[in-house]
């Protein structure tokens, strides 16, 4: 009994010591992606019977290999991937060797699914790209090939399948093989593998084929095991971005985190950034024992022999080897969400364990995934790749992602909805020359002639609302001040962005130096009209509550405005009203005190034009009628 724990407790460890490879699957529809990972995982005898009894059962109900097993049932898990035969989520399946340990990603090969690649791909050290050797090299392969890339994926197996369909043929296999290497060429991956195959049939999958005898590589399954892949890790540049800082008692205080890339090792002299203080390594620290040095992706707490204040965010390097630590940057950037780019949007950043602002500074060109052709847009679209420039609020400690992808990946998190709205591979950092401004020379044009930059279509989908003029007329006492106020209060606790003018605010500044004379009572509703205008232009709603006394001043008020956006409304009270309404002025004006006061000593002229006519008695009643315009006029949609 006791040499049988012995056996099992070695096998234990021996399984445990087994190196764990990553992969993805990559490939158009029905090109057999979800075969094959089934295939190798039956082959491999990694399946219990009653998954063998289920898969066998499914595949005569739902299944789509005829007679034979759909081993694509395996990872096909959705209810939805059954019932088309195409994969959409992202699946994950893992299983083991003697030899090595595997993750899978089966990716869907739907191009509204790049954002699922790239999530499943994120973490993989090996690509499978499929071909179906009938169709050979398609717009899809290229798709996949170049994110696979993108994602920094040193290793690429392209699998042509269903070599059976093609009667095992050399030549088919070898003129697939050369489109494809012309067109890998021109993209950064340094080891790319060819194997024939028939996912359904099994030929070189777990065990090479008689069927290919011209076929002298190995086996899918024997590559896989055999590949090396541990020298992708960055070991050369110390990265240790701090996640948490352990204090358990009043004696240990250490860092935690993974180490992210390079070693260190007990007694390394380490900077701190970006204090840029200096220490060394006193000890590394796992959940049980102690190490001598630590290697990616180990999980530690690392003590240092100084006290210095670090916390979440800051990072361990080599005093002689530091990372980029800048706020501006360059990155490829695909775009995960399902709303569009907003470029005056500030998102939070997540890089490393540094969590801060950023803004797109500009966007230097989008990629086409499907022809690698590069185009000029304003915005990106769910699944849009493209090249931007970001700036942060703080400096990040980064490097490209072709050194490190640990500290030069990122995702970008809408500051609302907190969706992860893109993930991003940093190019490198930019020199203070090399920085975009945001002003193009075509924005330099009209500000020269005094245009604004931003489109007034862009406040309203902004602001939701039109940024037009509500203009109230009546005499002294009318009401009109009460519907005005009422209103701006209304229109405030609905969301809108609306500024309330009154004569007797502009008055004691503005407006202070003009008097109440025909010509200067012109000239205060006329500045009115510019500042209303220019609030328009901005996409803010204006309630104006002016006399504004004939139709002559009232037309010349709207032509400044803009007709369209001038939306005049007429309180009329009459003059008996007016006067009880304010007793104190109109008595002043009887006793000649004041002159030139509208209905008395001065001509007003009703309005014939107004949108609406109001009885200053009910102000509830005439302002829901105006809330009513608003609405129906699509000026404001009042809740």
């Amino acid at each position: 009994m006791t040499t049988k724990k012995l056996n099992i407790q070695e096998f234990l460890d021996q399984d445990q010591k087994k190196d764990l490879l990553r992969l993805l699957t990559a490939g158009s529809v029905d090109d057999g992606k979800s075969t094959l990972i089934g295939r190798l995982m039956f082959d491999s005898k990694m399946l219990y019977e009653d998954q063998l009894a289920a898969l066998e059962r499914d595949s005569k109900r739902v299944g789509h290999a005829g007679e034979d097993i759909d081993y694509a049932l395996l990872l096909d898990g959705l209810k939805a991937e059954r019932e088309q035969g195409i994969t959409i989520d992202v699946a994950y399946r893992y299983f083991s060797t003697a030899k090595r340990k595997f993750i899978i990603a089966d990716t869907p090969g739907h191009e509204q699914y790049t954002r699922n690649m790239i999530t499943g791909g994120s973490t993989a050290n090996l690509a499978i790209i499929l071909i179906d050797a009938r169709h050979g090299v398609i717009t899809q392969t290229k798709r996949h090939t170049y994110l696979a890339n993108l994602l920094g994926i040193k290793h690429v197996v392209v699998a042509i399948n269903k070599m059976d369909l093609e009667d095992y043929n050399q030549e088919r296999f070898e003129e697939i093989r050369d489109t494809y290497e012309s067109f890998v060429t021109k993209l950064d991956v340094p080891d790319v593998n060819f194997i024939p195959l028939s996912a359904l049939k099994g030929d070189n999958v777990v065990e090479t084929s008689e069927k290919m005898s011209w076929y002298h590589g190995p086996s899918l399954l024997e590559f896989l095991e055999n590949v090396h892949v541990s020298s992708d890790r960055n070991f050369d540049d110390l990265r240790y971005p701090v996640q948490y800082v352990l204090r358990p008692d009043i004696k240990f205080r250490g860092f935690s985190t993974s180490v992210a890339s390079g070693i260190i090792k007990k007694g390394d002299e380490v900077m701190v950034l970006p204090s840029m203080k200096k220490s060394k390594v006193q000890s590394i620290v796992t959940y049980d024992k102690e190490l001598d040095y630590a290697f990616p992706p180990q999980s530690v707490t690392v003590t240092l022999e100084d006290e210095i204040d670090i916390s979440r965010g800051d990072m361990l390097v080599h005093p002689d080897n530091l990372p980029r630590v800048e706020r501006q940057f360059e990155a490829m950037l695909v775009w995960m969400d399902e709303t569009d780019m907003n470029l005056s949007t500030q998102f939070y950043i997540k890089q490393a364990s540094n969590n801060t602002k950023a803004r797109i500074d500009a966007i230097k060109y989008k990629v086409d995934v499907n022809t690698l052709e590069k185009s000029n847009i304003e915005k990106f679209k769910l699944n849009e790749i493209g090249r931007v420039v970001l700036t942060t609020t703080k400096p990040l400690f980064f490097d490209p992602y072709k050194k490190n992808k640990q500290t030069g990946s990122f995702i970008l998190i809408d500051p609302v909805t907190h969706n992860t709205v893109a993930v991003g591979m940093i190019i490198d950092k930019l020199s203070s020359k090399e920085l975009p401004s945001r002003i193009t020379d075509v924005d330099k044009a009209k500000i020269a002639k005094g245009e604004a930059l931003i489109k007034p279509e862009e406040y309203e989908k902004e602001y939701n609302q039109k940024g037009e003029t509500i203009w109230i007329t009546g005499l002294h006492g009318s009401g009109k001040n009460e519907l005005a106020f009422s209103l701006e209060r209304k229109l405030f606790e609905n969301g809108a962005k609306a500024v309330l003018i009154d004569g007797s605010s502009l008055r004691l500044g503005l407006n202070r130096e003009l008097d109440y004379s025909p010509a200067d009572r012109a000239e205060h509703v006329r500045r009115v009209a510019h500042i209303s205008k220019m609030l328009n232009d901005q996409g803010i709603i204006t309630i104006c509550s002016f006399i504004s006394r004939n139709e002559s001043l009232r037309n010349q008020v709207a032509e400044i405005i803009g007709e369209e956006r001038f939306h005049m409304f007429y309180m009329d009270a009459t003059l008996d009203y007016c006067k009880n309404n304010k007793p104190e002025l109109y008595d002043k004006a009887d006793k000649g005190e004041i002159e030139n006061l509208p209905g008395v000593d001065l001509e007003y002229q009703a309005p014939t034009n107004a949108k609406m006519a109001f009885k200053p008695e009910d102000n509830e009643k005439n302002l829901v009628e105006i809330l009513d315009y608003l609405a129906v006029n699509k000026i404001f949609p009042v809740h």
